[in-house]
């Protein structure tokens, strides 16, 4: 692996699913396969904690992991790859690695199946798992909301892989503009490298939830959406991110295996996922990084607000176990 510093959020009160405790041991399978000297553990409260009237359910524990990590973070050499958690665990990672840069050089590409961008009075759930990306517009309770130059702006965001989405999230999608693109249209990496440079932006941070994945390929998910994106494409996106801008920071969060054999299963895929984000660049003669590239999607300008995605609900209640 290149030089790069790992950041491990056990956080799993973001989740809305009955099992979100998993994701602690899903974090801790990943752990074991990282440099220990350069990995750096965040204390999560037992607690789950209280919403204290903001209707982000376990505010006050999110609220005080963040914190943590962002102390954590000061301390760190960059690139930071987190390693969570929920969706949330690198809410803290994205602020920090923002605020670091010169206004509007940062693009955030969300690899997920879902856009995680409800707000307090869009989510059916309560969970904050759903609503990262909107507080990393601003928009959520204070001490969750990015706020001043940590403040993403939607033209610097691309959901990626994205295939479920609320109807409160598609319709905050059509009025800002924010780029989407399908899981289809990430098998040729060109798509994902033009949605970034439309943003204008000089370096890019790479959030991973593994069910941005096709179920077929890995099962330690809470939330599998079908007709994913295949390792191997989302391996040659994120080396081709790399090959082109500079890594502002990374995370992979969401795994949460049901057993260790589960997770021992699942390991081979997150691994090269790792190396994807982590490993030494290898050009052609052209410069481009190489590593598998695949052709046959989309051309190399098609971002949009709508793709294949579907209108459902991808936030449901904390009695249900989907996200």
């Amino acid at each position: 692996m290149s030089s790069a510093s790992f950041l491990v959020v056990p956080q799993w009160q973001g989740s809305g699913s009955s099992r979100a405790m998993r994701l602690i041991d899903g974090a801790e399978a990943i752990r074991g396969d990282l440099p220990a000297a350069a990995t750096t553990v965040v204390p999560v409260p037992a607690a789950a904690g209280e919403s204290l009237g903001t209707g982000v359910s376990r505010f006050s524990a999110l609220a005080t992991v963040r914190d943590a990590a962002a102390a954590e973070l000061m301390l760190l050499e960059a690139p930071v790859v987190t390693i969570g958690g929920d969706c949330a665990a690198d809410l803290a990672s994205v602020q920090h690695a923002v605020a670091g840069a010169p206004d509007g050089s940062v693009a955030l590409v969300w690899f997920d199946a879902h856009a995680d961008i409800n707000d307090v009075g869009s989510s059916p759930s309560s969970a904050f798992h759903g609503m990262v990306v909107r507080a990393l517009l601003g928009d959520a309770p204070d001490g969750l909301a990015s706020s001043g130059p940590s403040l993403l702006s939607p033209g610097n965001v691309v959901l990626a892989g994205t295939r479920a989405i609320d109807d409160g999230e598609s319709t905050y999608i059509e009025e800002t503009g924010i780029r989407m693109l399908g899981p289809g249209e990430l098998d040729d990496p060109a798509v994902i490298v033009a949605a970034v440079e439309a943003t204008g932006a000089t370096s890019v941070y790479v959030h991973i939830d593994l069910d941005v994945l096709d179920p077929a390929t890995i099962s330690g998910v809470g939330y599998p959406e079908p007709f994913g994106v295949q390792p191997e494409a989302l391996c040659d996106a994120v080396r081709a991110l790399r090959g082109r801008f500079g890594l502002a920071g990374a995370a992979i969060t969401e795994f949460a295996p049901e057993s260790p054999d589960a997770a021992g299963h699942d390991m081979a895929v997150i691994l090269r996922i790792l190396g994807a984000l982590t490993g030494r660049l290898e050009t052609n003669g052209g410069g481009a990084p190489t590593g598998g590239t695949s052709t046959g999607g989309s051309s190399a300008g098609g971002s949009s607000t709508t793709g294949s995605a579907r209108h459902l609900s991808t936030d449901p209640r904390p009695a249900d176990d989907g996200s």
